[in-house]
């Protein structure tokens, strides 16, 4: 199913998988969106709800949705711009980590490219997650997976091998890391998921339909390699600036200019080496 966008920098399609709608919404400046976010429907519950600067498609596009409940996996804008929108057109309530509660209740600064990629977020009035998160056709375990942000959260469904997991993914070999990320919690809470029995990883920008555990234990590879390269460094004598211009060669320089440094490599290297001084020069964690 597709829209007609408004504007052709617009992308509003919609991918079906097994028992779940992934709605995939992205606003471009340059042609085609830079990034694109997808927000879930499965059954009758949504989760996360798309970047505010897409709200009329957001909505166009569960207009004649039934929908008992949202759940938002963290505050970032492009996961939780549309809640208060869709919670209005749907008189339905959504539910959230202590922390999202609290950002969507006052509010939350962000970076002039995040008001260029998504927009700001409008106020809403989050509630808690339920003991238990039944729908018509799926029932959801919430799994606290900090990392990308303190109050990310992950939904399990046990019985169709399911796992919602807002930006604990992303992809297998990630190139950079925002300010806020941390390598230690993002890698401990991907060991958490990876006891559990899923096959089909609900990403919110990169799906994965099928393999989908195994792609996100390539992703903890790929970090364990990351950080386990950052400890011996230090252990071997390296200075922080040494290891920096080490390990950001071929860094994506356009990346770093437009965030104004807020998402580059350089600042995952720079979380790898807070990550190694925390731990006090031990041997690098290992699942």
């Amino acid at each position: 199913m597709h829209w007609k966008p408004e504007r052709r920098m617009k992308l509003c399609s919609a991918h079906q998988f097994s028992g779940v709608t992934g709605y995939e919404l992205g606003n471009g400046h340059f042609r085609r969106p830079l990034m694109t976010s997808m927000m879930y429907l499965a059954g009758d519950i949504m989760i996360d709800t798309g970047p505010p600067n897409m709200r009329n498609e957001a909505l166009a596009a569960v207009s004649d949705k039934t929908i008992s409940r949202i759940l938002l996996t963290h505050h970032h804008e492009d996961h939780s711009g549309n809640a208060a929108a869709i919670m209005r057109a749907k008189q339905v309530p959504a539910h959230g980590h202590a922390i999202t509660i609290e950002k969507m209740r006052t509010g939350f600064d962000i970076l002039p490219y995040q008001h260029i990629m998504w927009g700001k977020a409008e106020r809403a009035g989050i509630l808690p997650f339920p003991e238990s998160i039944d729908g018509s056709t799926c029932s959801l375990v919430p799994v606290h997976t900090p990392g990308h942000s303190r109050d990310h959260t992950a939904f399990f469904e046990k019985n169709k091998g399911w796992l919602f997991s807002g930006d604990l993914y992303l992809g297998s070999r990630v190139k950079y890391f925002r300010a806020d990320e941390r390598i230690d919690d993002t890698m401990n809470s991907i060991r958490k998921v990876l006891k559990l029995d899923f096959d089909s990883l609900f990403c919110a920008h990169n799906p994965r339909g099928k393999n989908g555990r195994a792609a996100l234990a390539e992703k903890l590879d790929f970090l364990e390699n990351f950080y386990g390269e950052i400890w011996r460094l230090i252990d071997g004598g390296y200075s922080d600036r040494a290891i920096i211009g080490r390990m950001t060669k071929g860094e994506v320089r356009l990346v770093k200019l437009f965030t104004l440094g807020n998402v580059s490599l350089e600042r995952m290297v720079r979380e790898g080496i807070r990550a190694v001084g925390k731990q006090g020069g031990g041997a690098p964690a290992t699942r």
